[in-house]
């Protein structure tokens, strides 16, 4: 309990302190056939006094690197960030001599919470592999807020992840974007204002699954399986659209399923799709195409170097691995420098972890993929490379206007380095989320545990 009772003084702390001020939405909220929203957002931001980090080397991820910069942080938000910042007379002064400051890290494909820690059938909760097209669940309703993997994440600079569910179906169901703070509930997670996502998944996961279970059990039939879904979808969204416009008669019932796809048609969920091969993304392009969305972001992407003209053209993001491929016949076409050519096409590459143990070294990732494409003669520039796990990442999940970048006005998401942040040595000193000091390397008091870590006295 005493994590619950430590959370529970936090949040009254914030609400009297912020009288309960959530960070404005990145864009429109989610708008389902319902007049409102349910399990809405809970999250509000932790009082802290506003902090100064100077002469630190300031990363923005918005086109500078600043030498012996500084950066101002007050009321959750970035003040000024510069050569030369002036303190407030209550400001926390942090001597960032030798030190590195970027933005908080965004891990766009993680499943903590989801598949918690220790990894037993209790904690796999994952995959709703009862159906190929599950759009009715969604992973929030998996999350456990004790996971004590998510302590290891924010240790290692993470400030904000895409909760998923698995790859077994088709269609998987409904992300949370979770801003990595102690909570009793996932909503007072949930990051305010950001969208759902949807997973979806090609290839051999739901061949695999379903291919002794009445199909699909080939890429075909996946592909049949997405295009009778969105039709579903389709005909559900026409029934509420014309009722939400003259509300005649009794409303449509209400179908999860549907719900969840024709928010997606609407543009209102964005589309999350785990695919390996190139031929397979240039077929869920073209499903997109034919029911009139837009799939945000690929996931995993081995082969994502093959089209990286056509997704620069189409807008999607590659959320790709740095080195991980070989595991599986799809995943066997991988090459070290995918995210640098991905770049180099101007497409928008993301690294990302899928992995409770990747995602405590998300920068490593980052800076392996950066030192690939350039040992191939490809100009990768630094910016760049930590745009692929902060600003990049953010546009993902549709947040890119509130945080991802170290800029005034953005939120105070902030992390220092011990070192270059691409550097193997560097660790993560201090890890501001919402200008909150969430992690201090060296202050045990600001170094979050789980009830399950903390164990019975």
């Amino acid at each position: 309990m005493r994590l619950y009772l430590a959370s529970a003084l936090l949040l009254l702390a914030a609400a009297c302190a912020s009288g309960g001020r959530s960070a404005p939405p990145p864009a429109a909220a989610p708008q389902d056939t319902t007049d409102r929203p349910p399990y809405a957002s809970t999250y509000q931001r932790r009082p802290n006094q506003p902090v100064l980090i100077r002469n630190a080397t300031i990363m923005t991820a918005a086109g500078q690197e600043i030498a012996a910069g500084s950066i101002l942080l007050r009321d959750g938000r970035i003040v000024a960030v510069g050569a030369t910042v002036d303190a407030p007379g209550d400001a926390t002064v942090v001597d960032g001599t030798g030190k590195w400051v970027t933005p908080g890290l965004i891990d766009t494909h993680s499943h903590l919470g989801v598949y918690a820690a220790p990894s037993t059938p209790a904690e796999s909760d994952g995959n709703e592999a009862t159906s190929p097209v599950t759009a009715e669940v969604w992973a929030e309703h998996s999350v456990w807020p004790q996971d004590p993997q998510i302590p290891l994440a924010i240790a290692g600079g993470i400030t904000t992840i895409q909760a998923l569910p698995g790859s077994a179906n088709l269609v998987g169901g409904r992300s949370a974007v979770l801003r990595l703070v102690p909570a009793r509930s996932v909503q007072e997670m949930k990051f305010p204002g950001a969208r759902y996502g949807v997973k979806m998944a090609c290839g051999e996961n739901p061949k695999r699954v379903y291919g002794s279970r009445g199909g699909p059990s080939t890429r075909m039939g996946n592909m049949a399986g997405y295009r009778n879904a969105f039709i579903a979808a389709q005909n559900y969204r026409r029934r509420w659209d014309k009722w939400i416009k003259d509300h005649q008669g009794d409303p449509p019932d209400r179908n999860l399923r549907n719900e969840t796809l024709a928010e997606v048609l609407r543009g209102n969920i964005y589309v999350q799709n785990h695919c390996y091969r190139a031929d397979e993304m240039m077929q869920m392009l073209d499903l997109a195409r034919e029911f009139g969305f837009k799939i945000r972001s690929f996931h995993h992407a081995v082969e994502a170097y093959k089209i990286a003209d056509a997704l620069a053209r189409e807008g999607t993001a590659a959320s790709v691995w740095a080195d991980w491929w070989g595991f599986k016949e799809e995943a066997m076409d991988g090459i070290h420098e995918n995210a640098a050519l991905l770049q180099q096409a101007g497409a928008r590459p993301v690294i990302h972890s899928d992995s409770e143990s990747g995602i405590q070294r998300l920068n490593q990732e980052a800076a392996k993929a950066m030192y690939a494409g350039q040992r191939a003669g490809i100009a990768v520039t630094r910016d760049q490379a930590l745009r692929w796990i902060t600003a990049n990442a953010a546009w993902v999940l549709g947040i890119d206007s509130v945080t991802g970048t170290l800029e005034a006005g953005k939120m105070a998401d902030v992390v220092v380095w011990s070192h270059d942040p691409f550097s193997v040595y560097a660790r993560a000193l201090q890890v501001y989320n919402d200008g909150w000091l969430v992690y201090d390397r060296n202050d045990p008091s600001h170094q979050p545990r789980t009830d399950f870590m903390l164990g019975r006295p």
